[in-house]
């Protein structure tokens, strides 16, 4: 049978081991369909830092979510095996450094069939964990949910930053951009083009006041059309949801997504190809209340819901 986590009804919530969703620790993924994976990171932000404890705050929220999910009928714990593989231990001292640590981590996880699930950790993250993809499959289709598009060149003559992934991986050929969907986008820039010279690479891109309002489980059915069945990565940055909901993270953007429809939309995601996610830009020192990490919790748990394989009663 596949593993499962710890029931709150056979020992209480607020103890046991400090895995996600209370699962099983493991060391390396054999044997594993998915392996969730914090990268306690935050050298790579502009702004405010503190999402280095991301990860240990997600974890400890995630102990409230119980396996069956009642609103859809997806029950993961069902079909995949799944746990906790750790920490990623990152150069805390370099951003260069660390960024080949999870590319190097990211390789060794690959060579199993298994599907990461990494726990931020900033955007700058997800450079690597792409590389790492794109050898095992080559180009990615990529669901991409922030505030920000990402694509600037340099930060402070840095070509590597949370703010530059999305350019890099275009020019680097990791991703298809026709096969690029950002949602979300918002806020202001320092030119009209910060979002204009990605659309004109080819990727789709749905600004925030476009949906606001609006149920956008027609938008996550669009998005499954275009795709198709070409291996897809999704990167759900926080910072997309409206600081009233979440306003643990480092760089807030006011006008956007609520939490129902970040559900609506991972939900009506199912059907993709998905070869990993990430979760990223949980600050918890920006919400004392933990409820940034509670969300950011339940959204990797509806991630694992609609992962392929995933049985629904």
């Amino acid at each position: 049978m596949p593993n499962q986590p710890i029931s709150g009804n056979d020992l209480a919530r607020f103890s046991g081991p400090q895995s996600f969703m209370r699962l099983p620790e493991q060391a390396d993924a054999t044997g594993l369909d998915v392996a969730f994976v914090g990268i306690p990171m935050d050298i790579g932000t502009s702004w405010r830092s503190g999402t280095r404890f991301g990860p240990k705050q997600v974890r400890q929220e995630s102990a409230m979510i119980r396996p069956y999910n009642l609103q859809t009928g997806a029950a993961p714990f069902d079909s995949l095996n799944c746990a906790d593989t750790g920490d990623i231990a990152i150069n805390t001292f370099s951003l260069a450094d660390s960024l080949k640590i999870i590319e190097s981590h990211y390789d060794a996880l690959l060579q199993h069939p298994v599907i990461p699930m990494g726990i931020g950790g900033d955007h700058a993250l997800t450079l690597p964990i792409l590389r790492a993809m794109a050898r095992k499959h080559g180009p990615v289709a990529l669901v991409h949910v922030d505030a920000h598009a990402d694509v600037n060149d340099e930060m402070f003559g840095m070509r590597e930053t949370h703010g530059t992934v999305f350019r890099r991986a275009y020019e680097e050929g990791l991703i298809n951009p026709y096969k690029v969907w950002q949602i979300g986008l918002r806020g202001t820039g320092y030119s009209a083009e910060d979002f204009t010279e990605a659309a004109g690479w080819g990727f789709n891109q749905r600004l925030a006041p476009d949906l606001w309002h609006k149920s956008l489980t027609g938008l996550g059915q669009e998005i499954v059309a275009q795709i198709g069945d070409r291996p897809c990565y999704i990167t759900y940055d926080i910072d997309s949801l409206d600081p009233a909901y979440a306003p643990g993270t480092g760089t807030p953007e006011i006008g956007g997504l609520t939490t129902p429809q970040a559900m609506e939309l991972i939900r009506a995601l199912r059907g993709l190809n998905v070869v990993g996610c990430d979760l990223v830009e949980v600050s918890p020192p920006y919400d004392p209340s933990g409820n940034t990490a509670l969300t950011g919790a339940n959204i990797l748990y509806e991630l694992l819901c609609i992962l392929p394989g995933v049985t629904y009663r």
